[in-house]
């Protein structure tokens, strides 16, 4: 029974895992961009895309870049569906924070200014499925 446990355990926490992350995050779901999509967001925000995540994401952001670290796979950043909750507040979370079960992709907290990060978020409004 023990041996049981001691499997089923880990199993259920990565269940738990999987699960909590597919549904977003309720508190960055909240979140308000407070930076208006206009043209020269969208154009800050490609920039601040193509010098900091065009190397795991792709030049055209389908998840398909060059660099990405082995055995990693890169979110498609234009389909429909967004694992990590799909509001501006959520995407903005996960630049900010990072991504992914080991967290391959690093937060850019720090290293860009909450607007910087919220003109990535424009920028991949404009290019995502409408």
């Amino acid at each position: 029974m023990r041996r049981v446990a001691l499997v089923l355990i880990p199993v259920f926490a990565l269940a738990w895992a999987i699960t909590a992350a597919a549904q977003g995050n309720a508190d960055a779901a909240k979140v308000k961009n407070p930076v208006a999509s206009s043209a020269e967001s969208i154009a800050a925000g490609k920039a601040a895309f193509t010098k900091n995540c065009r190397f795991c994401h792709g030049a055209d952001a389908k998840g398909n870049g060059p660099m990405a670290p082995k055995d990693t796979h890169p979110s498609d950043l234009t389909d429909a569906k967004w694992d990590r909750g799909a509001s501006d507040g959520e995407i903005f979370a996960v630049i900010r924070d990072g991504a992914g079960p080991k967290f391959d992709m690093k937060g850019y907290k720090g290293k860009l200014t909450d607007t910087d990060m919220w003109n990535v978020v424009n920028f991949l409004r404009s290019i995502g499925t409408k």
